[in-house]
């Protein structure tokens, strides 16, 4: 199977609940992309700008080899458009108040699986119906796991443990990916010099990592501190992987405690395998339809009586460090998110075609195009249909 073979055949399509105007603090504006990441492109904006990054406000990350359309704004920003090679911003107008997830009704998606040989396609044609009518568990996918590297540690948990030099390590040096060559070269010296500050300081180009070095020169082992200076963006992003993960662990051990092996198949991801039900008890159906799970973290309440107070203990026990414990300590900023998260992602008008496939001559090619709420990935669909022990 190939997905995303190119960018079109992956299409998403954000759906705002907001209606712009002309009045209001905040510009509002269309950002249609095709290979890069969301934080990558506004980078530029922010570059060709001049705009500080705590000016701009998004609802959520877009995959990088995809055709998108999302919505941001910033504050006192520009009423003209950006044009660039990969992406476009169009200013629309303006709101009274930031753009934020809270204002995603949903997105929709347009999503083209190729190189389907006829037995692929029937398994795909037959699970279907079970997406359809059950759903899948809303697990975030790997596209939340960039900042992690092939031994799976996590820069968020480095910090937490109060090992401030392994997780700066891990987010200026450890090899990812999707590195661009300038981030290859600046991991390569820093590898190379890793506390010869001076050396890292003459040798490294303008950006975060030579503002990370700056600080260490003057204070060379004040590595909470150096963390403190990674941008915003990357902090965020390192503390949500983590938490992601252990919120994905928590969902996956709640379905195998209720759904029998020979009900359920398991799905491979980045940071470890999880759980996906073919079919359910109505019981287990109607708690699994309303069940929400918290985000881990030492904000949050713990309730010795909730339903998911013995699945968050056991994964945290699992993990080595106490819920509330699960903060980085020393640093006001940044913090773990807090809220529930729902467990089930309803797979909304679906439907489908299927084809030959034009650019693998002998094959076949089934479109599907659905609609899925804010925060859930089109790619757990795929991996759901996918899947060959289905």
């Amino acid at each position: 199977m190939k997905l995303k073979q190119r960018p079109d055949d992956f299409r998403v399509e954000e759906i705002s609940s907001v209606t712009p105007t002309t009045t209001g603090n905040y510009a509002f504006y269309r950002l249609e992309k095709r290979g890069w990441t969301t934080p990558d492109a506004l980078a530029i904006v922010r570059r060709r700008w001049k705009i500080d990054s705590r000016r701009i406000s998004f609802g959520g990350l877009k995959d990088r080899y995809a055709h998108t359309i999302q919505y941001l704004t910033i504050y006192d920003g520009p009423e003209h458009d950006l044009a660039h090679d990969t992406f476009t911003l169009a200013y629309v107008g303006r709101l009274p108040n930031e753009y934020t997830s809270e204002q995603i009704r949903a997105n929709v998606f347009v999503v083209t699986l190729r190189n389907l040989s006829a037995l692929a396609l029937t398994r795909i044609e037959k699970a279907l119906p079970e997406v359809a009518e059950l759903g899948v568990p809303n697990y975030f996918d790997d596209q939340r796991f960039g900042s992690v590297n092939d031994d799976r540690s996590f820069v968020a948990k480095e910090m937490v443990l109060g090992r401030f030099e392994k997780a700066l390590r891990l987010a200026l040096v450890a090899p990812y990916e999707h590195d661009r060559e300038q981030a290859k070269l600046e991991k390569a010296i820093l590898n190379s010099h890793w506390r010869d500050w001076s050396a890292c300081r003459a040798k490294l180009p303008p950006g975060h990592a030579r503002d990370c070095v700056e600080f260490l020169f003057h204070r060379p082992d004040d590595f909470r501190g150096a963390c403190a200076r990674l941008q915003p963006d990357l902090q965020g992003m390192y503390l949500a992987a983590w938490q992601s993960h252990l919120w994905n662990r928590m969902l996956s051990r709640w379905l195998g405690e209720r759904v029998p092996p020979d009900r359920r198949i398991a799905i491979r991801l980045k940071t470890g395998d999880v759980v996906i039900p073919r079919s359910l008890d109505t019981d287990v159906r109607a708690e699994w339809r309303n069940l929400t799970l918290p985000l881990p973290s030492a904000r949050l309440k713990f309730d010795p009586q909730a339903p998911w107070s013995a699945i968050v203990s056991a994964v945290m026990d699992e993990e080595g460090i106490p819920l509330h414990e699960m903060r980085i300590k020393g640093m006001r900023q940044p913090f773990f998110s807090k809220g529930d998260r729902i467990a089930r992602v309803p797979v909304t008008n679906l439907f489908w075609s299927t084809r030959g496939d034009e650019l693998n001559h002998g094959q076949q090619a089934i479109e599907l195009k659905f609609e899925l709420p804010r925060g859930c990935y089109a790619t757990m669909i795929v991996k759901r249909l996918t899947a060959t022990n289905s």
